[in-house]
């Protein structure tokens, strides 16, 4: 019989983190963070990382165990949280997968295969070095020439999986494109409940505005500003994250504050759109549209439990 799963998602400013600590305490789950920057220490303001004490004694996963200067990806992700769903099973719980990077997740629900290509760490610095030198757009322009649909599936500035399309062409004379579609038409084997949360988008990208706004409120610039100074850089993974270089063109002169904050605004609300277009092209997921629930996490929650009833008696 298959382990149940259960996954919590959907676009950023949502409110995720609140109500999969509500769904933990209800059903004795433990969180799996899928979120590409909580992972990293020293990075709270600008990750909106969940705090100890909206935590509320729930154990979370796969948050505060890396060094910025670290690189973390997908397949990393993977075995990370398939090492953390082991261990909350064996004390009896149930995992909760909760994040917002769509890629993360569906490679840890339907159990995607990624050693058909190994990392080129000669090939990677190389096209990391043409990428600080020529720019994201020409990068972008290399993976167009050899897999134009992936191209058009993954943002020109996101230059880390540019990079890795690229390799894993020139490494396997495959498009990751193809690969990746064949790996999606995989069946989870988990007894999988896929949740997406989702709200009103006039709604969402107000909420989006008063977190960035919270976050400057908070100490986002001096953040990035203590990260510099433990030899952070633009090129590093943990830099490439919403709000991180913004701040980061800011402190190095190359735009205003103001400028700056407009601009992450503008972003976040393009990455949220990105994240729902990702969403609805995924299979197995059941939709809990705030407005449906009268906007009440209540009755969202209350909900989840009809439909997962039976998973933890």
């Amino acid at each position: 019989m298959a382990q149940p799963l259960i996954i919590l998602t959907g676009p950023t400013a949502v409110g995720k983190t609140g109500l999969s600590i509500d769904l933990a305490e209800a059903v004795g789950g433990e969180i799996i963070s899928a979120d590409s920057m909580q992972v990293y220490r020293h990075m709270d303001i600008g990750s909106a990382k969940v705090t100890e004490r909206e935590m509320r004694g729930i154990p979370h996963h796969l948050i505060d165990v890396l060094e910025p200067t670290e690189e973390f990806h997908v397949a990393l992700f993977q075995k990370m949280a398939k090492e953390a769903m082991k261990g909350i099973r064996s004390r009896g719980h149930i995992p909760i997968v909760a994040g917002g990077t769509g890629f993360y997740i569906q490679a840890l629900a339907y159990d995607i295969d990624f050693t058909e290509s190994d990392t080129d760490e000669a090939l990677r610095r190389e096209l990391e070095q043409t990428a600080r030198e020529k720019g994201p757009d020409y990068v972008h322009q290399m993976l167009k020439e050899v897999d134009p649909e992936a191209a058009a599936q993954i943002h020109a500035h996101n230059t880390k999986r540019v990079i890795r399309a690229i390799e894993f062409y020139r490494q396997t004379k495959t498009r990751i494109s193809e690969h990746n579609e064949r790996e999606r038409r995989r069946q989870s084997p988990y007894d999988l409940f896929y949740y997406v949360l989702n709200t009103d988008r006039a709604l969402l990208y107000e909420r989006i505005e008063q977190r960035v706004d919270e976050m400057i409120e908070q100490g986002l610039v001096e953040e990035v500003r203590r990260l510099m100074a433990m030899g952070c850089v633009r090129h590093m993974a943990s830099m490439q994250g919403l709000g991180y270089k913004e701040i980061l063109d800011y402190l190095e002169g190359r735009c205003s504050l103001e400028e700056a904050v407009r601009i992450i605004k503008r972003d976040t609300r393009h990455f949220a759109k990105r994240q729902l277009t990702w969403f609805r092209r995924e299979r197995d997921v059941r939709w809990l549209n705030l407005p449906d629930f009268h906007n009440d996490r209540t009755e969202v929650l209350n909900h989840i439990l009809q439909e997962i009833s039976g998973l933890w008696n």
